[in-house]
């Protein structure tokens, strides 16, 4: 074998021993991602239909033109709630955690609420690493809860934007992917994140 051909096997074996490792590595980062631990540490910019609710304690603290916005919104059949849900991952193992990809599925009292992806790298550190991921949503509460009177679904949004008496039970059931020489590796199954706001 001529030794320019010796050398372009040589070149080819090195890039495919590489090419193998970045992928084993990758596997791996994913690996560790679902060994983290996830908590639902915060729900915060909470508004209701256009109305700020982070500062709202009880119904008196709503202004008149808030009230009638509100009241304006649930006439039309159209409820927006927006919140940002922060979940914290903390990463347990000797080497970093690493997904480019977040499907989740939103339950609140056990009722299937939204959908959707988080599309953004994140990186945790080894050895007690921490990251914030946060989870923007946006629902439709007459959509979302399709069936329910609009009184039902009032009092359902008052108590998403804290003005209900028991705390809501959040529950984030999530899947994590990572990408790896182009194609998406998904987790199996999907790691469970509960809590209450």
């Amino acid at each position: 074998m001529k030794t320019s051909s010796i050398k372009i096997v040589l070149l080819i074996s090195i890039i495919a021993l590489f090419s193998s490792c970045g992928i084993i590595d990758q596997s791996r980062a994913m690996r560790n991602f679902g060994e983290c631990s996830f908590w639902l540490m915060d729900v915060q910019d909470v508004t209701l239909a256009g109305v700020d609710m982070q500062y709202v304690d009880q119904f008196s603290d709503l202004s008149f033109p808030e009230t009638a916005r509100i009241t304006t919104a649930v006439l039309s059949g159209d409820l927006p709630l927006s919140f940002t849900l922060n979940v914290e991952v903390y990463n347990p193992n000797p080497e970093k955690a690493i997904m480019n990809e977040f499907k989740w599925i939103l339950f609140i009292d056990d009722i299937e609420i939204t959908k959707g992806t988080v599309d953004r790298k994140l990186e945790v550190s080894p050895d007690g690493g921490k990251a914030l991921l946060p989870i923007q949503l946006n629902i439709d509460l007459f959509n979302a809860l399709s069936g329910e009177s609009a009184d039902a679904i009032l009092n359902f949004g008052f108590k998403l934007a804290g003005l209900g008496g028991e705390p809501g039970r959040i529950k984030l059931k999530a899947k994590p992917s990572v990408y790896v020489s182009g194609k998406r590796i998904n987790y199996p199954g999907y790691i469970t994140v509960e809590g209450e706001f």
